[in-house]
Order: structure tokens, then sequence, then C-alpha cells
């Protein structure tokens, strides 16, 4: 989606809507313990289009390390249609399922693109689709097909048609963009001479929260990413920090330091009223999550001595310590299932995403890196994205919620921090 350009400049503060020189590459260091076999034919007629569909649906689907891509080719005739399937012939080449398609353009102009996902052992239609897409939309589109194969095929939401967020800083300038999932067409939506800090989505994608020092301390910003406008949701005496959306998207929990120590408070998202301290406390408390169904929040704290993480109701009430494994636990995030989080934990100096199950209290230490921070759960509850190290350099990685499958995903130029995933919506 193209961002609306807004003319305004001051204070180093560029509002932005172009393309950005720093796209995401991705590396997939790791796989599923079994991988389906797919293979995904050339659509009938997209030859000529401006964007290919199914290099971007085949590399959708390799990235996410559940699949194995068969080669289609040199198939004669190339299928399009189910009667055209020579199911031996795939099952020689080892494919579990065959996707074919066609593309057809109408006459205002527009694409109708038609999918199916074949069950080459069956020999039956696992699922069929339409879309239809202008020029613009193709890529969105490949993406929508790549999540309806990986939802037939695992069973799970697929997230390729989702988007990211992260913050890449270029020499003095730090700047805020927002890409697809994929890395593919990163938009600098904001860039600034001074930092910028956890962007967080609001549930419908429309409007980002972030953090910005560009009045030489930092203020909560909420941005619409369709008209680009944007407005100052908490600019209080001292600190404010760390904004995250509550699930109807009418409030935002952010750390304040108006009343001397860092406490928690709730504010409405469009700035208006006065903010309402979650509960009284002489303890640092910060990085406030809402769970799925908004009915309580997970917050870092030092109540205890050291770094924990803890949880309260909304409505308030006496706040109740969930992390007990290691001395430092931080930046919780719930997964959008409300199973369970995902946070940094320390261990000997290191610092690593982890999960732990809300059940079984089960804690998971996914990753290795050693300087992780800034988890953020797919809408899948799938797949974590968190930035770190790699040679001195800022980078963004994931990983898979059960830590077999990792990618990592490095910025052209600068360092990319900050990151954090949107949730599925209609773009």
């Amino acid at each position: 989606m193209k961002i609306p350009k807004i003319l305004i400049f001051f204070c180093g503060l560029f509002f932005l809507a172009q393309a950005s020189w720093a796209q995401l590459r991705i590396e997939v260091i790791g796989g599923g313990a079994t991988q389906i076999p797919v293979s995904i034919v050339p659509f009938r007629a997209e030859e000529g289009l401006a964007q290919r569909l199914t290099p971007v649906v085949a590399a959708d689907l390799a990235r996410s390390g559940l699949f194995k891509i068969v080669d289609p080719g040199g198939m004669n005739p190339v299928p399009h249609e189910p009667e055209q399937l020579n199911y031996p012939q795939w099952r020689a080449r080892g494919a579990d399922a065959v996707v074919i398609g066609a593309v057809t353009k109408t006459r205002d102009g527009r694409y109708d693109i038609r999918f199916r996902v074949m069950d080459a052992v069956k020999q039956t239609q696992i699922a069929g689709f339409v879309y239809f897409a202008t020029e613009s939309q193709l890529r969105l589109t490949a993406h929508k097909i790549a999540d309806v194969i990986y939802e037939k095929l695992t069973g799970d939401t697929g997230v390729f048609a989702t988007r990211i967020t992260y913050v890449v800083k270029r020499g003095p300038r730090y700047e805020l963009h927002v890409a697809d999932a994929d890395g593919f067409g990163a938009q600098t939506v904001l860039s600034s001479n001074e930092p910028i800090i956890s962007p967080a989505w609001s549930p419908d994608g429309t409007r980002l929260a972030y953090v910005s020092f560009e009045q030489k301390k930092p203020i909560v910003y909420v941005q619409s990413l369709t008209t680009g406008s944007r407005r100052a949701v908490a600019a209080f005496r001292g600190s404010n920090s760390a904004p995250a959306w509550s699930p109807d998207g009418r409030r935002l929990a952010v750390t304040l330091t108006r009343d001397g120590g860092s406490q928690l408070f709730l504010i409405n998202a469009d700035g208006s009223g006065a903010p309402v301290r979650l509960m009284q406390s002489t303890a640092i408390d910060t990085e406030a999550n809402f769970s799925p169904d908004g009915q309580s929040i997970l917050f870092t704290s030092d109540r205890g001595g050291g770094p924990q993480i803890y949880r309260i109701p909304v409505s308030g009430g006496a706040a109740q310590r969930v992390t007990f494994e290691g001395s430092y636990n931080v930046s919780p995030r719930h997964s959008p299932d409300g199973k369970g989080f995902t946070f940094i934990q320390r261990n000997n100096g290191r610092f690593n995403v982890a999960v732990q199950d809300f059940a079984s209290r089960q804690v998971q230490v996914l990753t290795d890196g050693g300087v992780d921070e800034s988890p953020s759960f797919a809408p899948n509850s799938k797949i974590i994205l968190y930035a770190t190290e790699v040679g001195g350099r800022g980078i963004l990685s994931a990983v898979s919620s059960d830590g077999r499958i990792k990618q990592r995903l490095t910025a052209d130029v600068g360092d990319a921090r900050e990151p954090a995933w949107s949730p599925v919506v209609n773009k």
C-alpha cells in the first residue's frame, strides 16, 4: 500500500511515503523436521505480467521452512486445469500437492486469477479460489495465494500477506519502515535525526504508535498509514514510552514518569482525556502488553528486586508474577492465540528469545544469539520476529515458536532494530 506523502519538514524530521533504499533480504537458516513437498506450476498467461505470481508463491512457502518446492519444469503439456494433471508423474517427482492456475485480463483492466490446490496422492481438489486484482495488487495477491496453500496444507493461518515495521539507523538518521512480511516494498514512514523506538501496530493495521525523540525527549505518537497524519498522544512531563494497543484499538498502555518513577497508565488512542494510572507502585513498571481478550496486561517490573514479568487485570488489582526461571526476564509479548508469551531472558550474560506457556509454565529458550531484543509474534502465533546482531551489525531475525525454523532479515544498508509484526488485515 502506498502511503500518501505529507509535505512536512521541521527539526530534521521527515514524514515520508517513498520506497526505502534499505530493503530486507531473507535467508532461511533452519527448516522444519518434516517438509511438505509441493509443486507450484506457472499459471497460464502469467508470463506477460509486470509481477509474476508463482515465483512469489514458491518463495513464500520455501521461506516458511515447512515446504519442499518440487520443480514443475519439463511437464508437457503444462497443466492449468485438473483434467490436465498426470498424477503418477507428479507422484514420481515426489510432490504431495500441486498448485495450478490461470490469469485472465478483464474488460475493466483488472486480472482474474484462478488457482487450485490439488492433492496428488488422493487425486482430489483441496481448495480453489478466485481473486480479482489490479496490476499494483499482483504481489499481494501472490502472498494471499501462498496463505491459502499454507492454511490448507498445514491447518494454520498463513501470514505472507501481512506486514512488518522496524527502525533502520543509517549514519545519524533513524527511519521507521513498513514492509511486506517478506521484506519487499519497504516504505519509509518517518525519518528523523533523533531516535525512533517501540513501534506498535493498531489492531486494524491502519496506524502505528511509536516513540520519537524529535523534541529532545521521548513522546508517544500515533500515525495513520492511510493519510500520513499523526498526533502526539502522550507528551507529559518526563518520559513517555512503551506504547501498547488494546485489542479494540481505543486505548494504549504507556509508561510515564510524570509522577516520578516509571509507571503504567492507560490513555485514549486519540490523545483525548487524562491518563489513568493502572496501579500504585514504587517499582519501575514498563513494557506493557495486552492479552488478546483485553482482560489483562503483562509487564516488566523490578518490584521483586530484579526485572521479571508480571500480570495484572486491566480493571486493576494485584499484580502476579509469571516468570520464575532465571533472574532477568523482560519484554513480554502475548501470543495471539492467548496460550503463552514470548520474552527476552538473560542467562550467563546472554540475551535470548524465550517462550512460556501459561498453562504449564514451561519455558523454552529459542535462540542462542546472545544479544536478542524486541520479540514480536506473527499473527498466527507460529513465528517470532526479533532484533539481534551479527558481526556487530543490527539485523532482524525470525524463529518458529518451537525453535526449529530460523530466518535472518538483513537490510541492504544500516542497522535494523525494533521490529513489530502486523495483524492479519485486508489491504
